[in-house]
């Protein structure tokens, strides 16, 4: 396979591709990374995204109508001027205003598959986003959907009343 010449050739040709990377600061990177991936990083994110993941579905089993937001998102603001609009109470989580905003946000992502806000909830269930809702609505079958929601809270939060009939 080899001559006796070629070991020593192939060898200096490994250490010159090390060094390159050594010399360009992309080899701590890629060892760092690749410890940080297996060591202690992964199982604490985990333990972290457990408990968004628990908090999301605490808020959505104790609401009947949880909106996960941004307060600037304008896909947001539709969504709640759909259910302002037909006078349901709802519970808004604001991910930019939230310690964990970011966390919860991977947490929806997990259950619910998308990433994206809002995500919106009815009765323990995910509906979509903003557009979601309003074509929901637009169809009228947002009410209905509402209105299935057993009353969850002592005081009516989110527990699918409606503040005033239309």
């Amino acid at each position: 396979m080899f001559h006796p010449g070629q070991h020593i050739d192939y060898l200096l040709a490994i250490l010159s591709f090390l060094a390159m990377f050594a010399r360009a600061g992309c080899l701590s990177r890629v060892a760092w990374t690749g410890c940080r991936r297996m060591g202690n990083f992964t199982s604490s994110t985990s333990q972290v995204g457990s408990s968004c993941v628990q908090y999301v579905q605490e808020m959505v089993s104790q609401n009947c109508v949880v909106i996960f937001s941004k307060t600037t998102c304008p896909y947001c603001k539709m969504a709640k001027n759909v259910f302002n609009e037909i006078g349901a109470t709802y519970k808004v989580i604001e991910l930019d205003e939230h310690n964990d905003g970011r966390r919860l946000q991977e947490a929806l992502a997990q259950v619910t598959g998308a990433r994206t806000v809002p995500r919106v909830f009815i009765n323990g269930n995910c509906i979509g986003g903003g557009s979601d809702t309003k074509q929901l609505h637009q169809q009228g079958k947002l009410r209905p959907l509402i209105e299935q929601c057993a009353p969850c809270c002592a005081d009516g939060s989110g527990s699918g009343q409606f503040a005033s009939a239309k």
